[in-house]
């Protein structure tokens, strides 16, 4: 018997779903262990030495129960969106602009101020998916982008409005990391006819 191959859609779900349960699993363990309180040690202290490391670990981690709850229904879908233009896509976007929003916040948040959480990655993919639909002008990306404003279209509002107790920088340099993501790894139409073009000649 050959080994069958599995499907695309088998296994982005299953990365999404093991980025789901470690974000689900860190914050269980941090909730029930006492003393460990990972919003403080490792999450984006602006402006501070110490706060550095928060820019490879704060989306990872979340305040609480509700913050979390809160992330994880627009994180998958949006996520699972993303990922449905290609595993390559997803992972450079996430960890591009992971990295992109919290050098911003750590640059740009206030002072004493303390970020976590995966908005920022929320924003990063819902950016994504606007800007790429604009890049590539396909079926797919269209209707991705339509689906995702008609679903999260309402968080771009937060960018206008800096509220107490939300990483407005957060939000803002998670959609700025996603829209320049796409842009780096997206391939317009006309680049590839002039690439085509090169080729033939």
């Amino acid at each position: 018997m050959g080994n069958k191959k599995r499907s695309p859609f088998y296994d982005n779900s299953l990365l999404l779903l093991g980025i789901t349960f470690c974000l689900w699993g860190i914050t269980i363990i941090d909730q029930n262990t006492p003393n460990w309180n990972l919003t403080l040690n490792y999450g984006i202290k602006p402006k501070i030495i110490s706060g550095i490391l928060g820019i490879f670990t704060a989306p990872l981690i979340h305040i609480n129960y509700s913050h979390l709850i809160g992330n994880t229904l627009p994180f998958m879908a949006l996520a699972g969106m993303v990922l449905m233009n290609g595993r390559r896509k997803f992972i450079f976007t996430s960890i591009f602009s992971a990295l992109f929003a919290g050098i911003g916040i750590w640059i740009f948040g206030a002072t004493g101020s303390i970020h976590t959480g995966s908005s920022t990655l929320i924003f990063s993919y819902l950016g994504f998916l606007l800007i790429q639909a604009w890049l590539v002008r396909s079926l797919l990306t269209g209707f991705l982008a339509i689906l995702s404003i008609t679903l999260y279209g309402t968080l771009l509002l937060t960018l206008l409005i800096n509220q107490d107790g939300i990483s407005w920088h957060g939000h803002l340099f998670g959609f700025l990391g996603g829209l320049i993501s796409a842009i780096l790894i997206t391939s317009s139409p006309s680049k590839k006819k002039r690439k085509a073009i090169i080729k033939i000649d």
